[in-house]
């Protein structure tokens, strides 16, 4: 893997030791070697999904980086917060860069959760479409109104509630939407090359 050895102190001193799975995803063609902000924005969503679809969601996510030899990039709980504060919507957005690699490591992570929890999302998705076509309230079916209530309850006390795009969510029929948008998500990531395909679509609109 191709990794400018000037980018930050942390990349220089392990692109000699990058796990060999970050190399199943393409590097994007962009000319920062630094996220956009859509692609860490998105991450962030992918990874409050997954929090709020089983409880220790957070641990699970630290348990994957180490079985996936990516201890080395996610590091404990305060590592991965940073990481994820890099998305500008957070009430405790860090303007730090969230690097091509850490990305890597985290959608790695997320696409393997979500392959464990394929069955519980397909049930979900299948479920509210079911409730969808005979117009019944998603809140009657216990297991989909747990699911919308833990993401959106992460939702408010995570987001910065003074930013367009969470104004622009602060309806929780909006948050509701969002929260099956991501299911659909996490589901596609489970299908063929879907890590990879997944990982694509994080940067279109942003290749050169």
């Amino acid at each position: 893997m191709n990794v400018s050895a000037s980018l930050t102190p942390f990349n220089s001193s392990i692109q000699d030791s990058l796990p060999m799975i970050l190399d199943t995803l393409p590097d994007p063609a962009i000319a920062s070697k630094t996220c956009p902000r859509r692609t860490r924005l998105q991450i962030d969503l992918i990874l409050l999904a997954i929090e709020a679809l089983e409880l220790g969601g957070s641990e699970a996510i630290l348990a994957f980086s180490q079985e996936l030899d990516l201890k080395g990039i996610v590091k404990d709980r305060v590592n991965l917060w940073r990481m994820r504060s890099s998305n500008p919507l957070r009430r405790a957005h860090m303007r730090r860069p969230l690097t091509i690699i850490e990305a890597k490591a985290l959608v790695v992570i997320a696409c393997y959760i979500a392959r464990r929890l394929t069955v519980v999302i397909r049930q979900l998705l299948m479920i509210c479409q079911q409730m969808e076509e005979k117009q019944i309230p998603l809140e009657q079916n216990l297991r989909l109104s747990n699911y919308l209530e833990r993401f959106r309850a992460h939702f408010k006390s995570r987001m910065n509630a003074r930013r367009s795009g969470v104004l622009a969510l602060s309806s929780d029929e909006k948050l509701d939407e969002l929260a099956i948008n991501l299911l659909g998500q996490l589901l596609f990531c489970t299908g063929t090359a879907g890590m990879q395909r997944f990982w694509i679509s994080l940067f279109d609109g942003e290749v050169e």
